[in-house]
């Protein structure tokens, strides 16, 4: 569940993804400018940041993973 890539090589920099994030999911890494995903277990799949992405760099995965239950 959640942002599963974002491609470096589409990515144009922009920085829409992290303004239009909701949950703040994404920031901004101040060195090289590029969106990196800060807190992935945030991410609640709305596909805002995917859909917002002018060069389609981002991509989200439509399915729920399930996390194994321990004991402890």
């Amino acid at each position: 569940m959640g942002i599963r890539r974002i491609n470096y090589e589409k990515c144009v920099k922009c920085g829409n993804c992290v303004k239009i994030c909701p949950e703040d999911v994404l920031r901004m890494d101040e060195e090289t400018k590029r969106p990196y995903i800060k807190y992935l277990h945030d991410c609640q799949s709305c596909f805002i940041c995917e859909l917002n992405c002018p060069k389609e760099a981002i991509f989200v995965s439509p399915f729920r993973e399930r996390r194994q239950v321990l004991p402890w």
